[in-house]
């Protein structure tokens, strides 16, 4: 039986990085996980008493396919807690994921054959879920400068859209609220759709990240539940939509996923009600940050971007590799460290570059980072 031309995207290297780390740990090797961008926490405690409740209350059957009318107010009160903006609940989506909000954003905005831009290095899955639609992702080279986001002047005239992530995957950089506005007035001037990734809103250091809904209501915004809230396995995330998108997003989410798992909802209403559980994930996180930051040049990964928020490093290693997905699988095998190849994030520049999570407990990190360390070493002497 064959398949179709859009069926032949690239793979996720990161889940491929971790099904090597899973063989390894069945094998019986203890590996640190500097990976993948997953917290080793779970869900608060709220959340899982809050759905067991409901387990024990009623069947949980379908929702409405734009998700449980308490949740998109609960979002909606969010943007009011955290930026001071205002949303109307009825354009809160809820999805199954962000990847789900990526695919009925993307389907809703653009048409097979459209192109959207997106900055390099980035999210893999954007340009995936993309060349699956038959909508062709065109890559823009951000620059150190630049702290590895977008610039105005390199958005392109013939794009159809442009998607952005503050904080970003794989930097951890983030766009001031100037730097926003540029690039969302000269999307505007030039009749491209904006689209604003904000999944690690909330996982920020110095300042907090600006939401697009700050300069305009014309743009997506999508978030998850998988990052600040640690409920990456319950797939529950939402999207923001301009008012007039609302109904067509809601009659592609009714045929495409009927709706999002209605656990999964009663779960992110209880971890809503969490936050200062989640503060105190921060706080493990900035530890780590600092320890990364302080550690990794020592051990020789001294050409990083400092990350503003995530829970990520990307260091260029063009002095230490030019195989970077070679690089990372010796790590792997030598010192049981696994790390992601940026060839994820960047097909041009990713051969020379790797991107360390710092999600997990500190006790990992240090450890991970002692390995590194030792590995290095006997690299240098070898």
């Amino acid at each position: 039986m064959k398949t179709s031309r859009r069926s032949n995207v690239d793979p996720f290297i990161v889940m491929d990085v971790m099904e090597a780390a899973r063989a390894a740990e069945d094998a019986g090797r203890h590996v640190i996980h500097m990976e993948v961008g997953q917290p080793s926490t779970g869900a608060p405690a709220n959340a899982r008493a809050k759905l067991a409740a409901a387990m024990e209350a009623g069947p949980l059957g379908y929702t409405v396919a734009l998700g449980l009318p308490e949740l998109r107010r609960a979002i909606a009160g969010l943007y009011a807690d955290w930026y001071g903006v205002s949303v109307d609940p009825s354009r809160v989506v809820v999805t199954s994921g962000s990847s789900g909000a990526f695919i009925l954003a993307f389907t809703a905005l653009f048409d097979a054959g459209g192109k959207v831009a997106l900055g390099e290095p980035g999210y893999p899955s954007y340009r995936q879920i993309l060349s699956a639609l038959d909508i062709e992702p065109v890559g823009i080279q951000s620059t150190p400068e630049n702290r590895l986001q977008p610039a105005p002047a390199q958005i392109p005239d013939d794009v159809d859209g442009l998607i952005v992530a503050s904080p970003g995957n794989p930097s951890g950089t983030m766009l001031d609220r100037a730097a926003m506005a540029a690039l969302i007035e000269t999307c505007a001037a030039k009749g491209i759709s904006f689209i604003s990734d904000e999944i690690y809103h909330g996982v920020h250091y110095d300042t907090r990240a600006v939401t697009a809904l700050e300069i305009s209501d014309d743009v997506y915004v999508i978030n998850s539940f998988s990052k600040y809230f640690s409920m990456t396995g319950w797939r529950v995330g939402w999207m923001i939509v301009p008012e007039d998108h609302v109904r067509v997003v809601e009659r592609l989410a009714q045929n495409l996923f009927i709706c999002p798992p209605h656990a999964a909802q009663i779960a992110a209403l209880g971890a809503l009600e969490a936050r200062d559980a989640c503060e105190a994930h921060i706080e493990v996180y900035a530890q780590n940050r600092a320890l990364m930051m302080q550690e990794l040049p020592k051990i020789g990964f001294d050409k990083i971007a400092p990350p503003d928020g995530a829970f990520y490093i990307y260091a260029d290693v063009s002095d230490l590799t030019q195989d970077s997905r070679a690089f990372c699988a010796q790590i792997l095998d030598e010192v049981g460290v696994a790390v992601t190849p940026g060839l994820d994030f960047d097909p041009v520049r990713g051969a020379q570059t790797m991107r360390f999570s710092y999600a997990r407990s500190t006790a990992d990190i240090r450890e991970g980072l002692s390995r590194l360390h030792a590995f290095m070493s006997n690299r240098t002497k070898g």
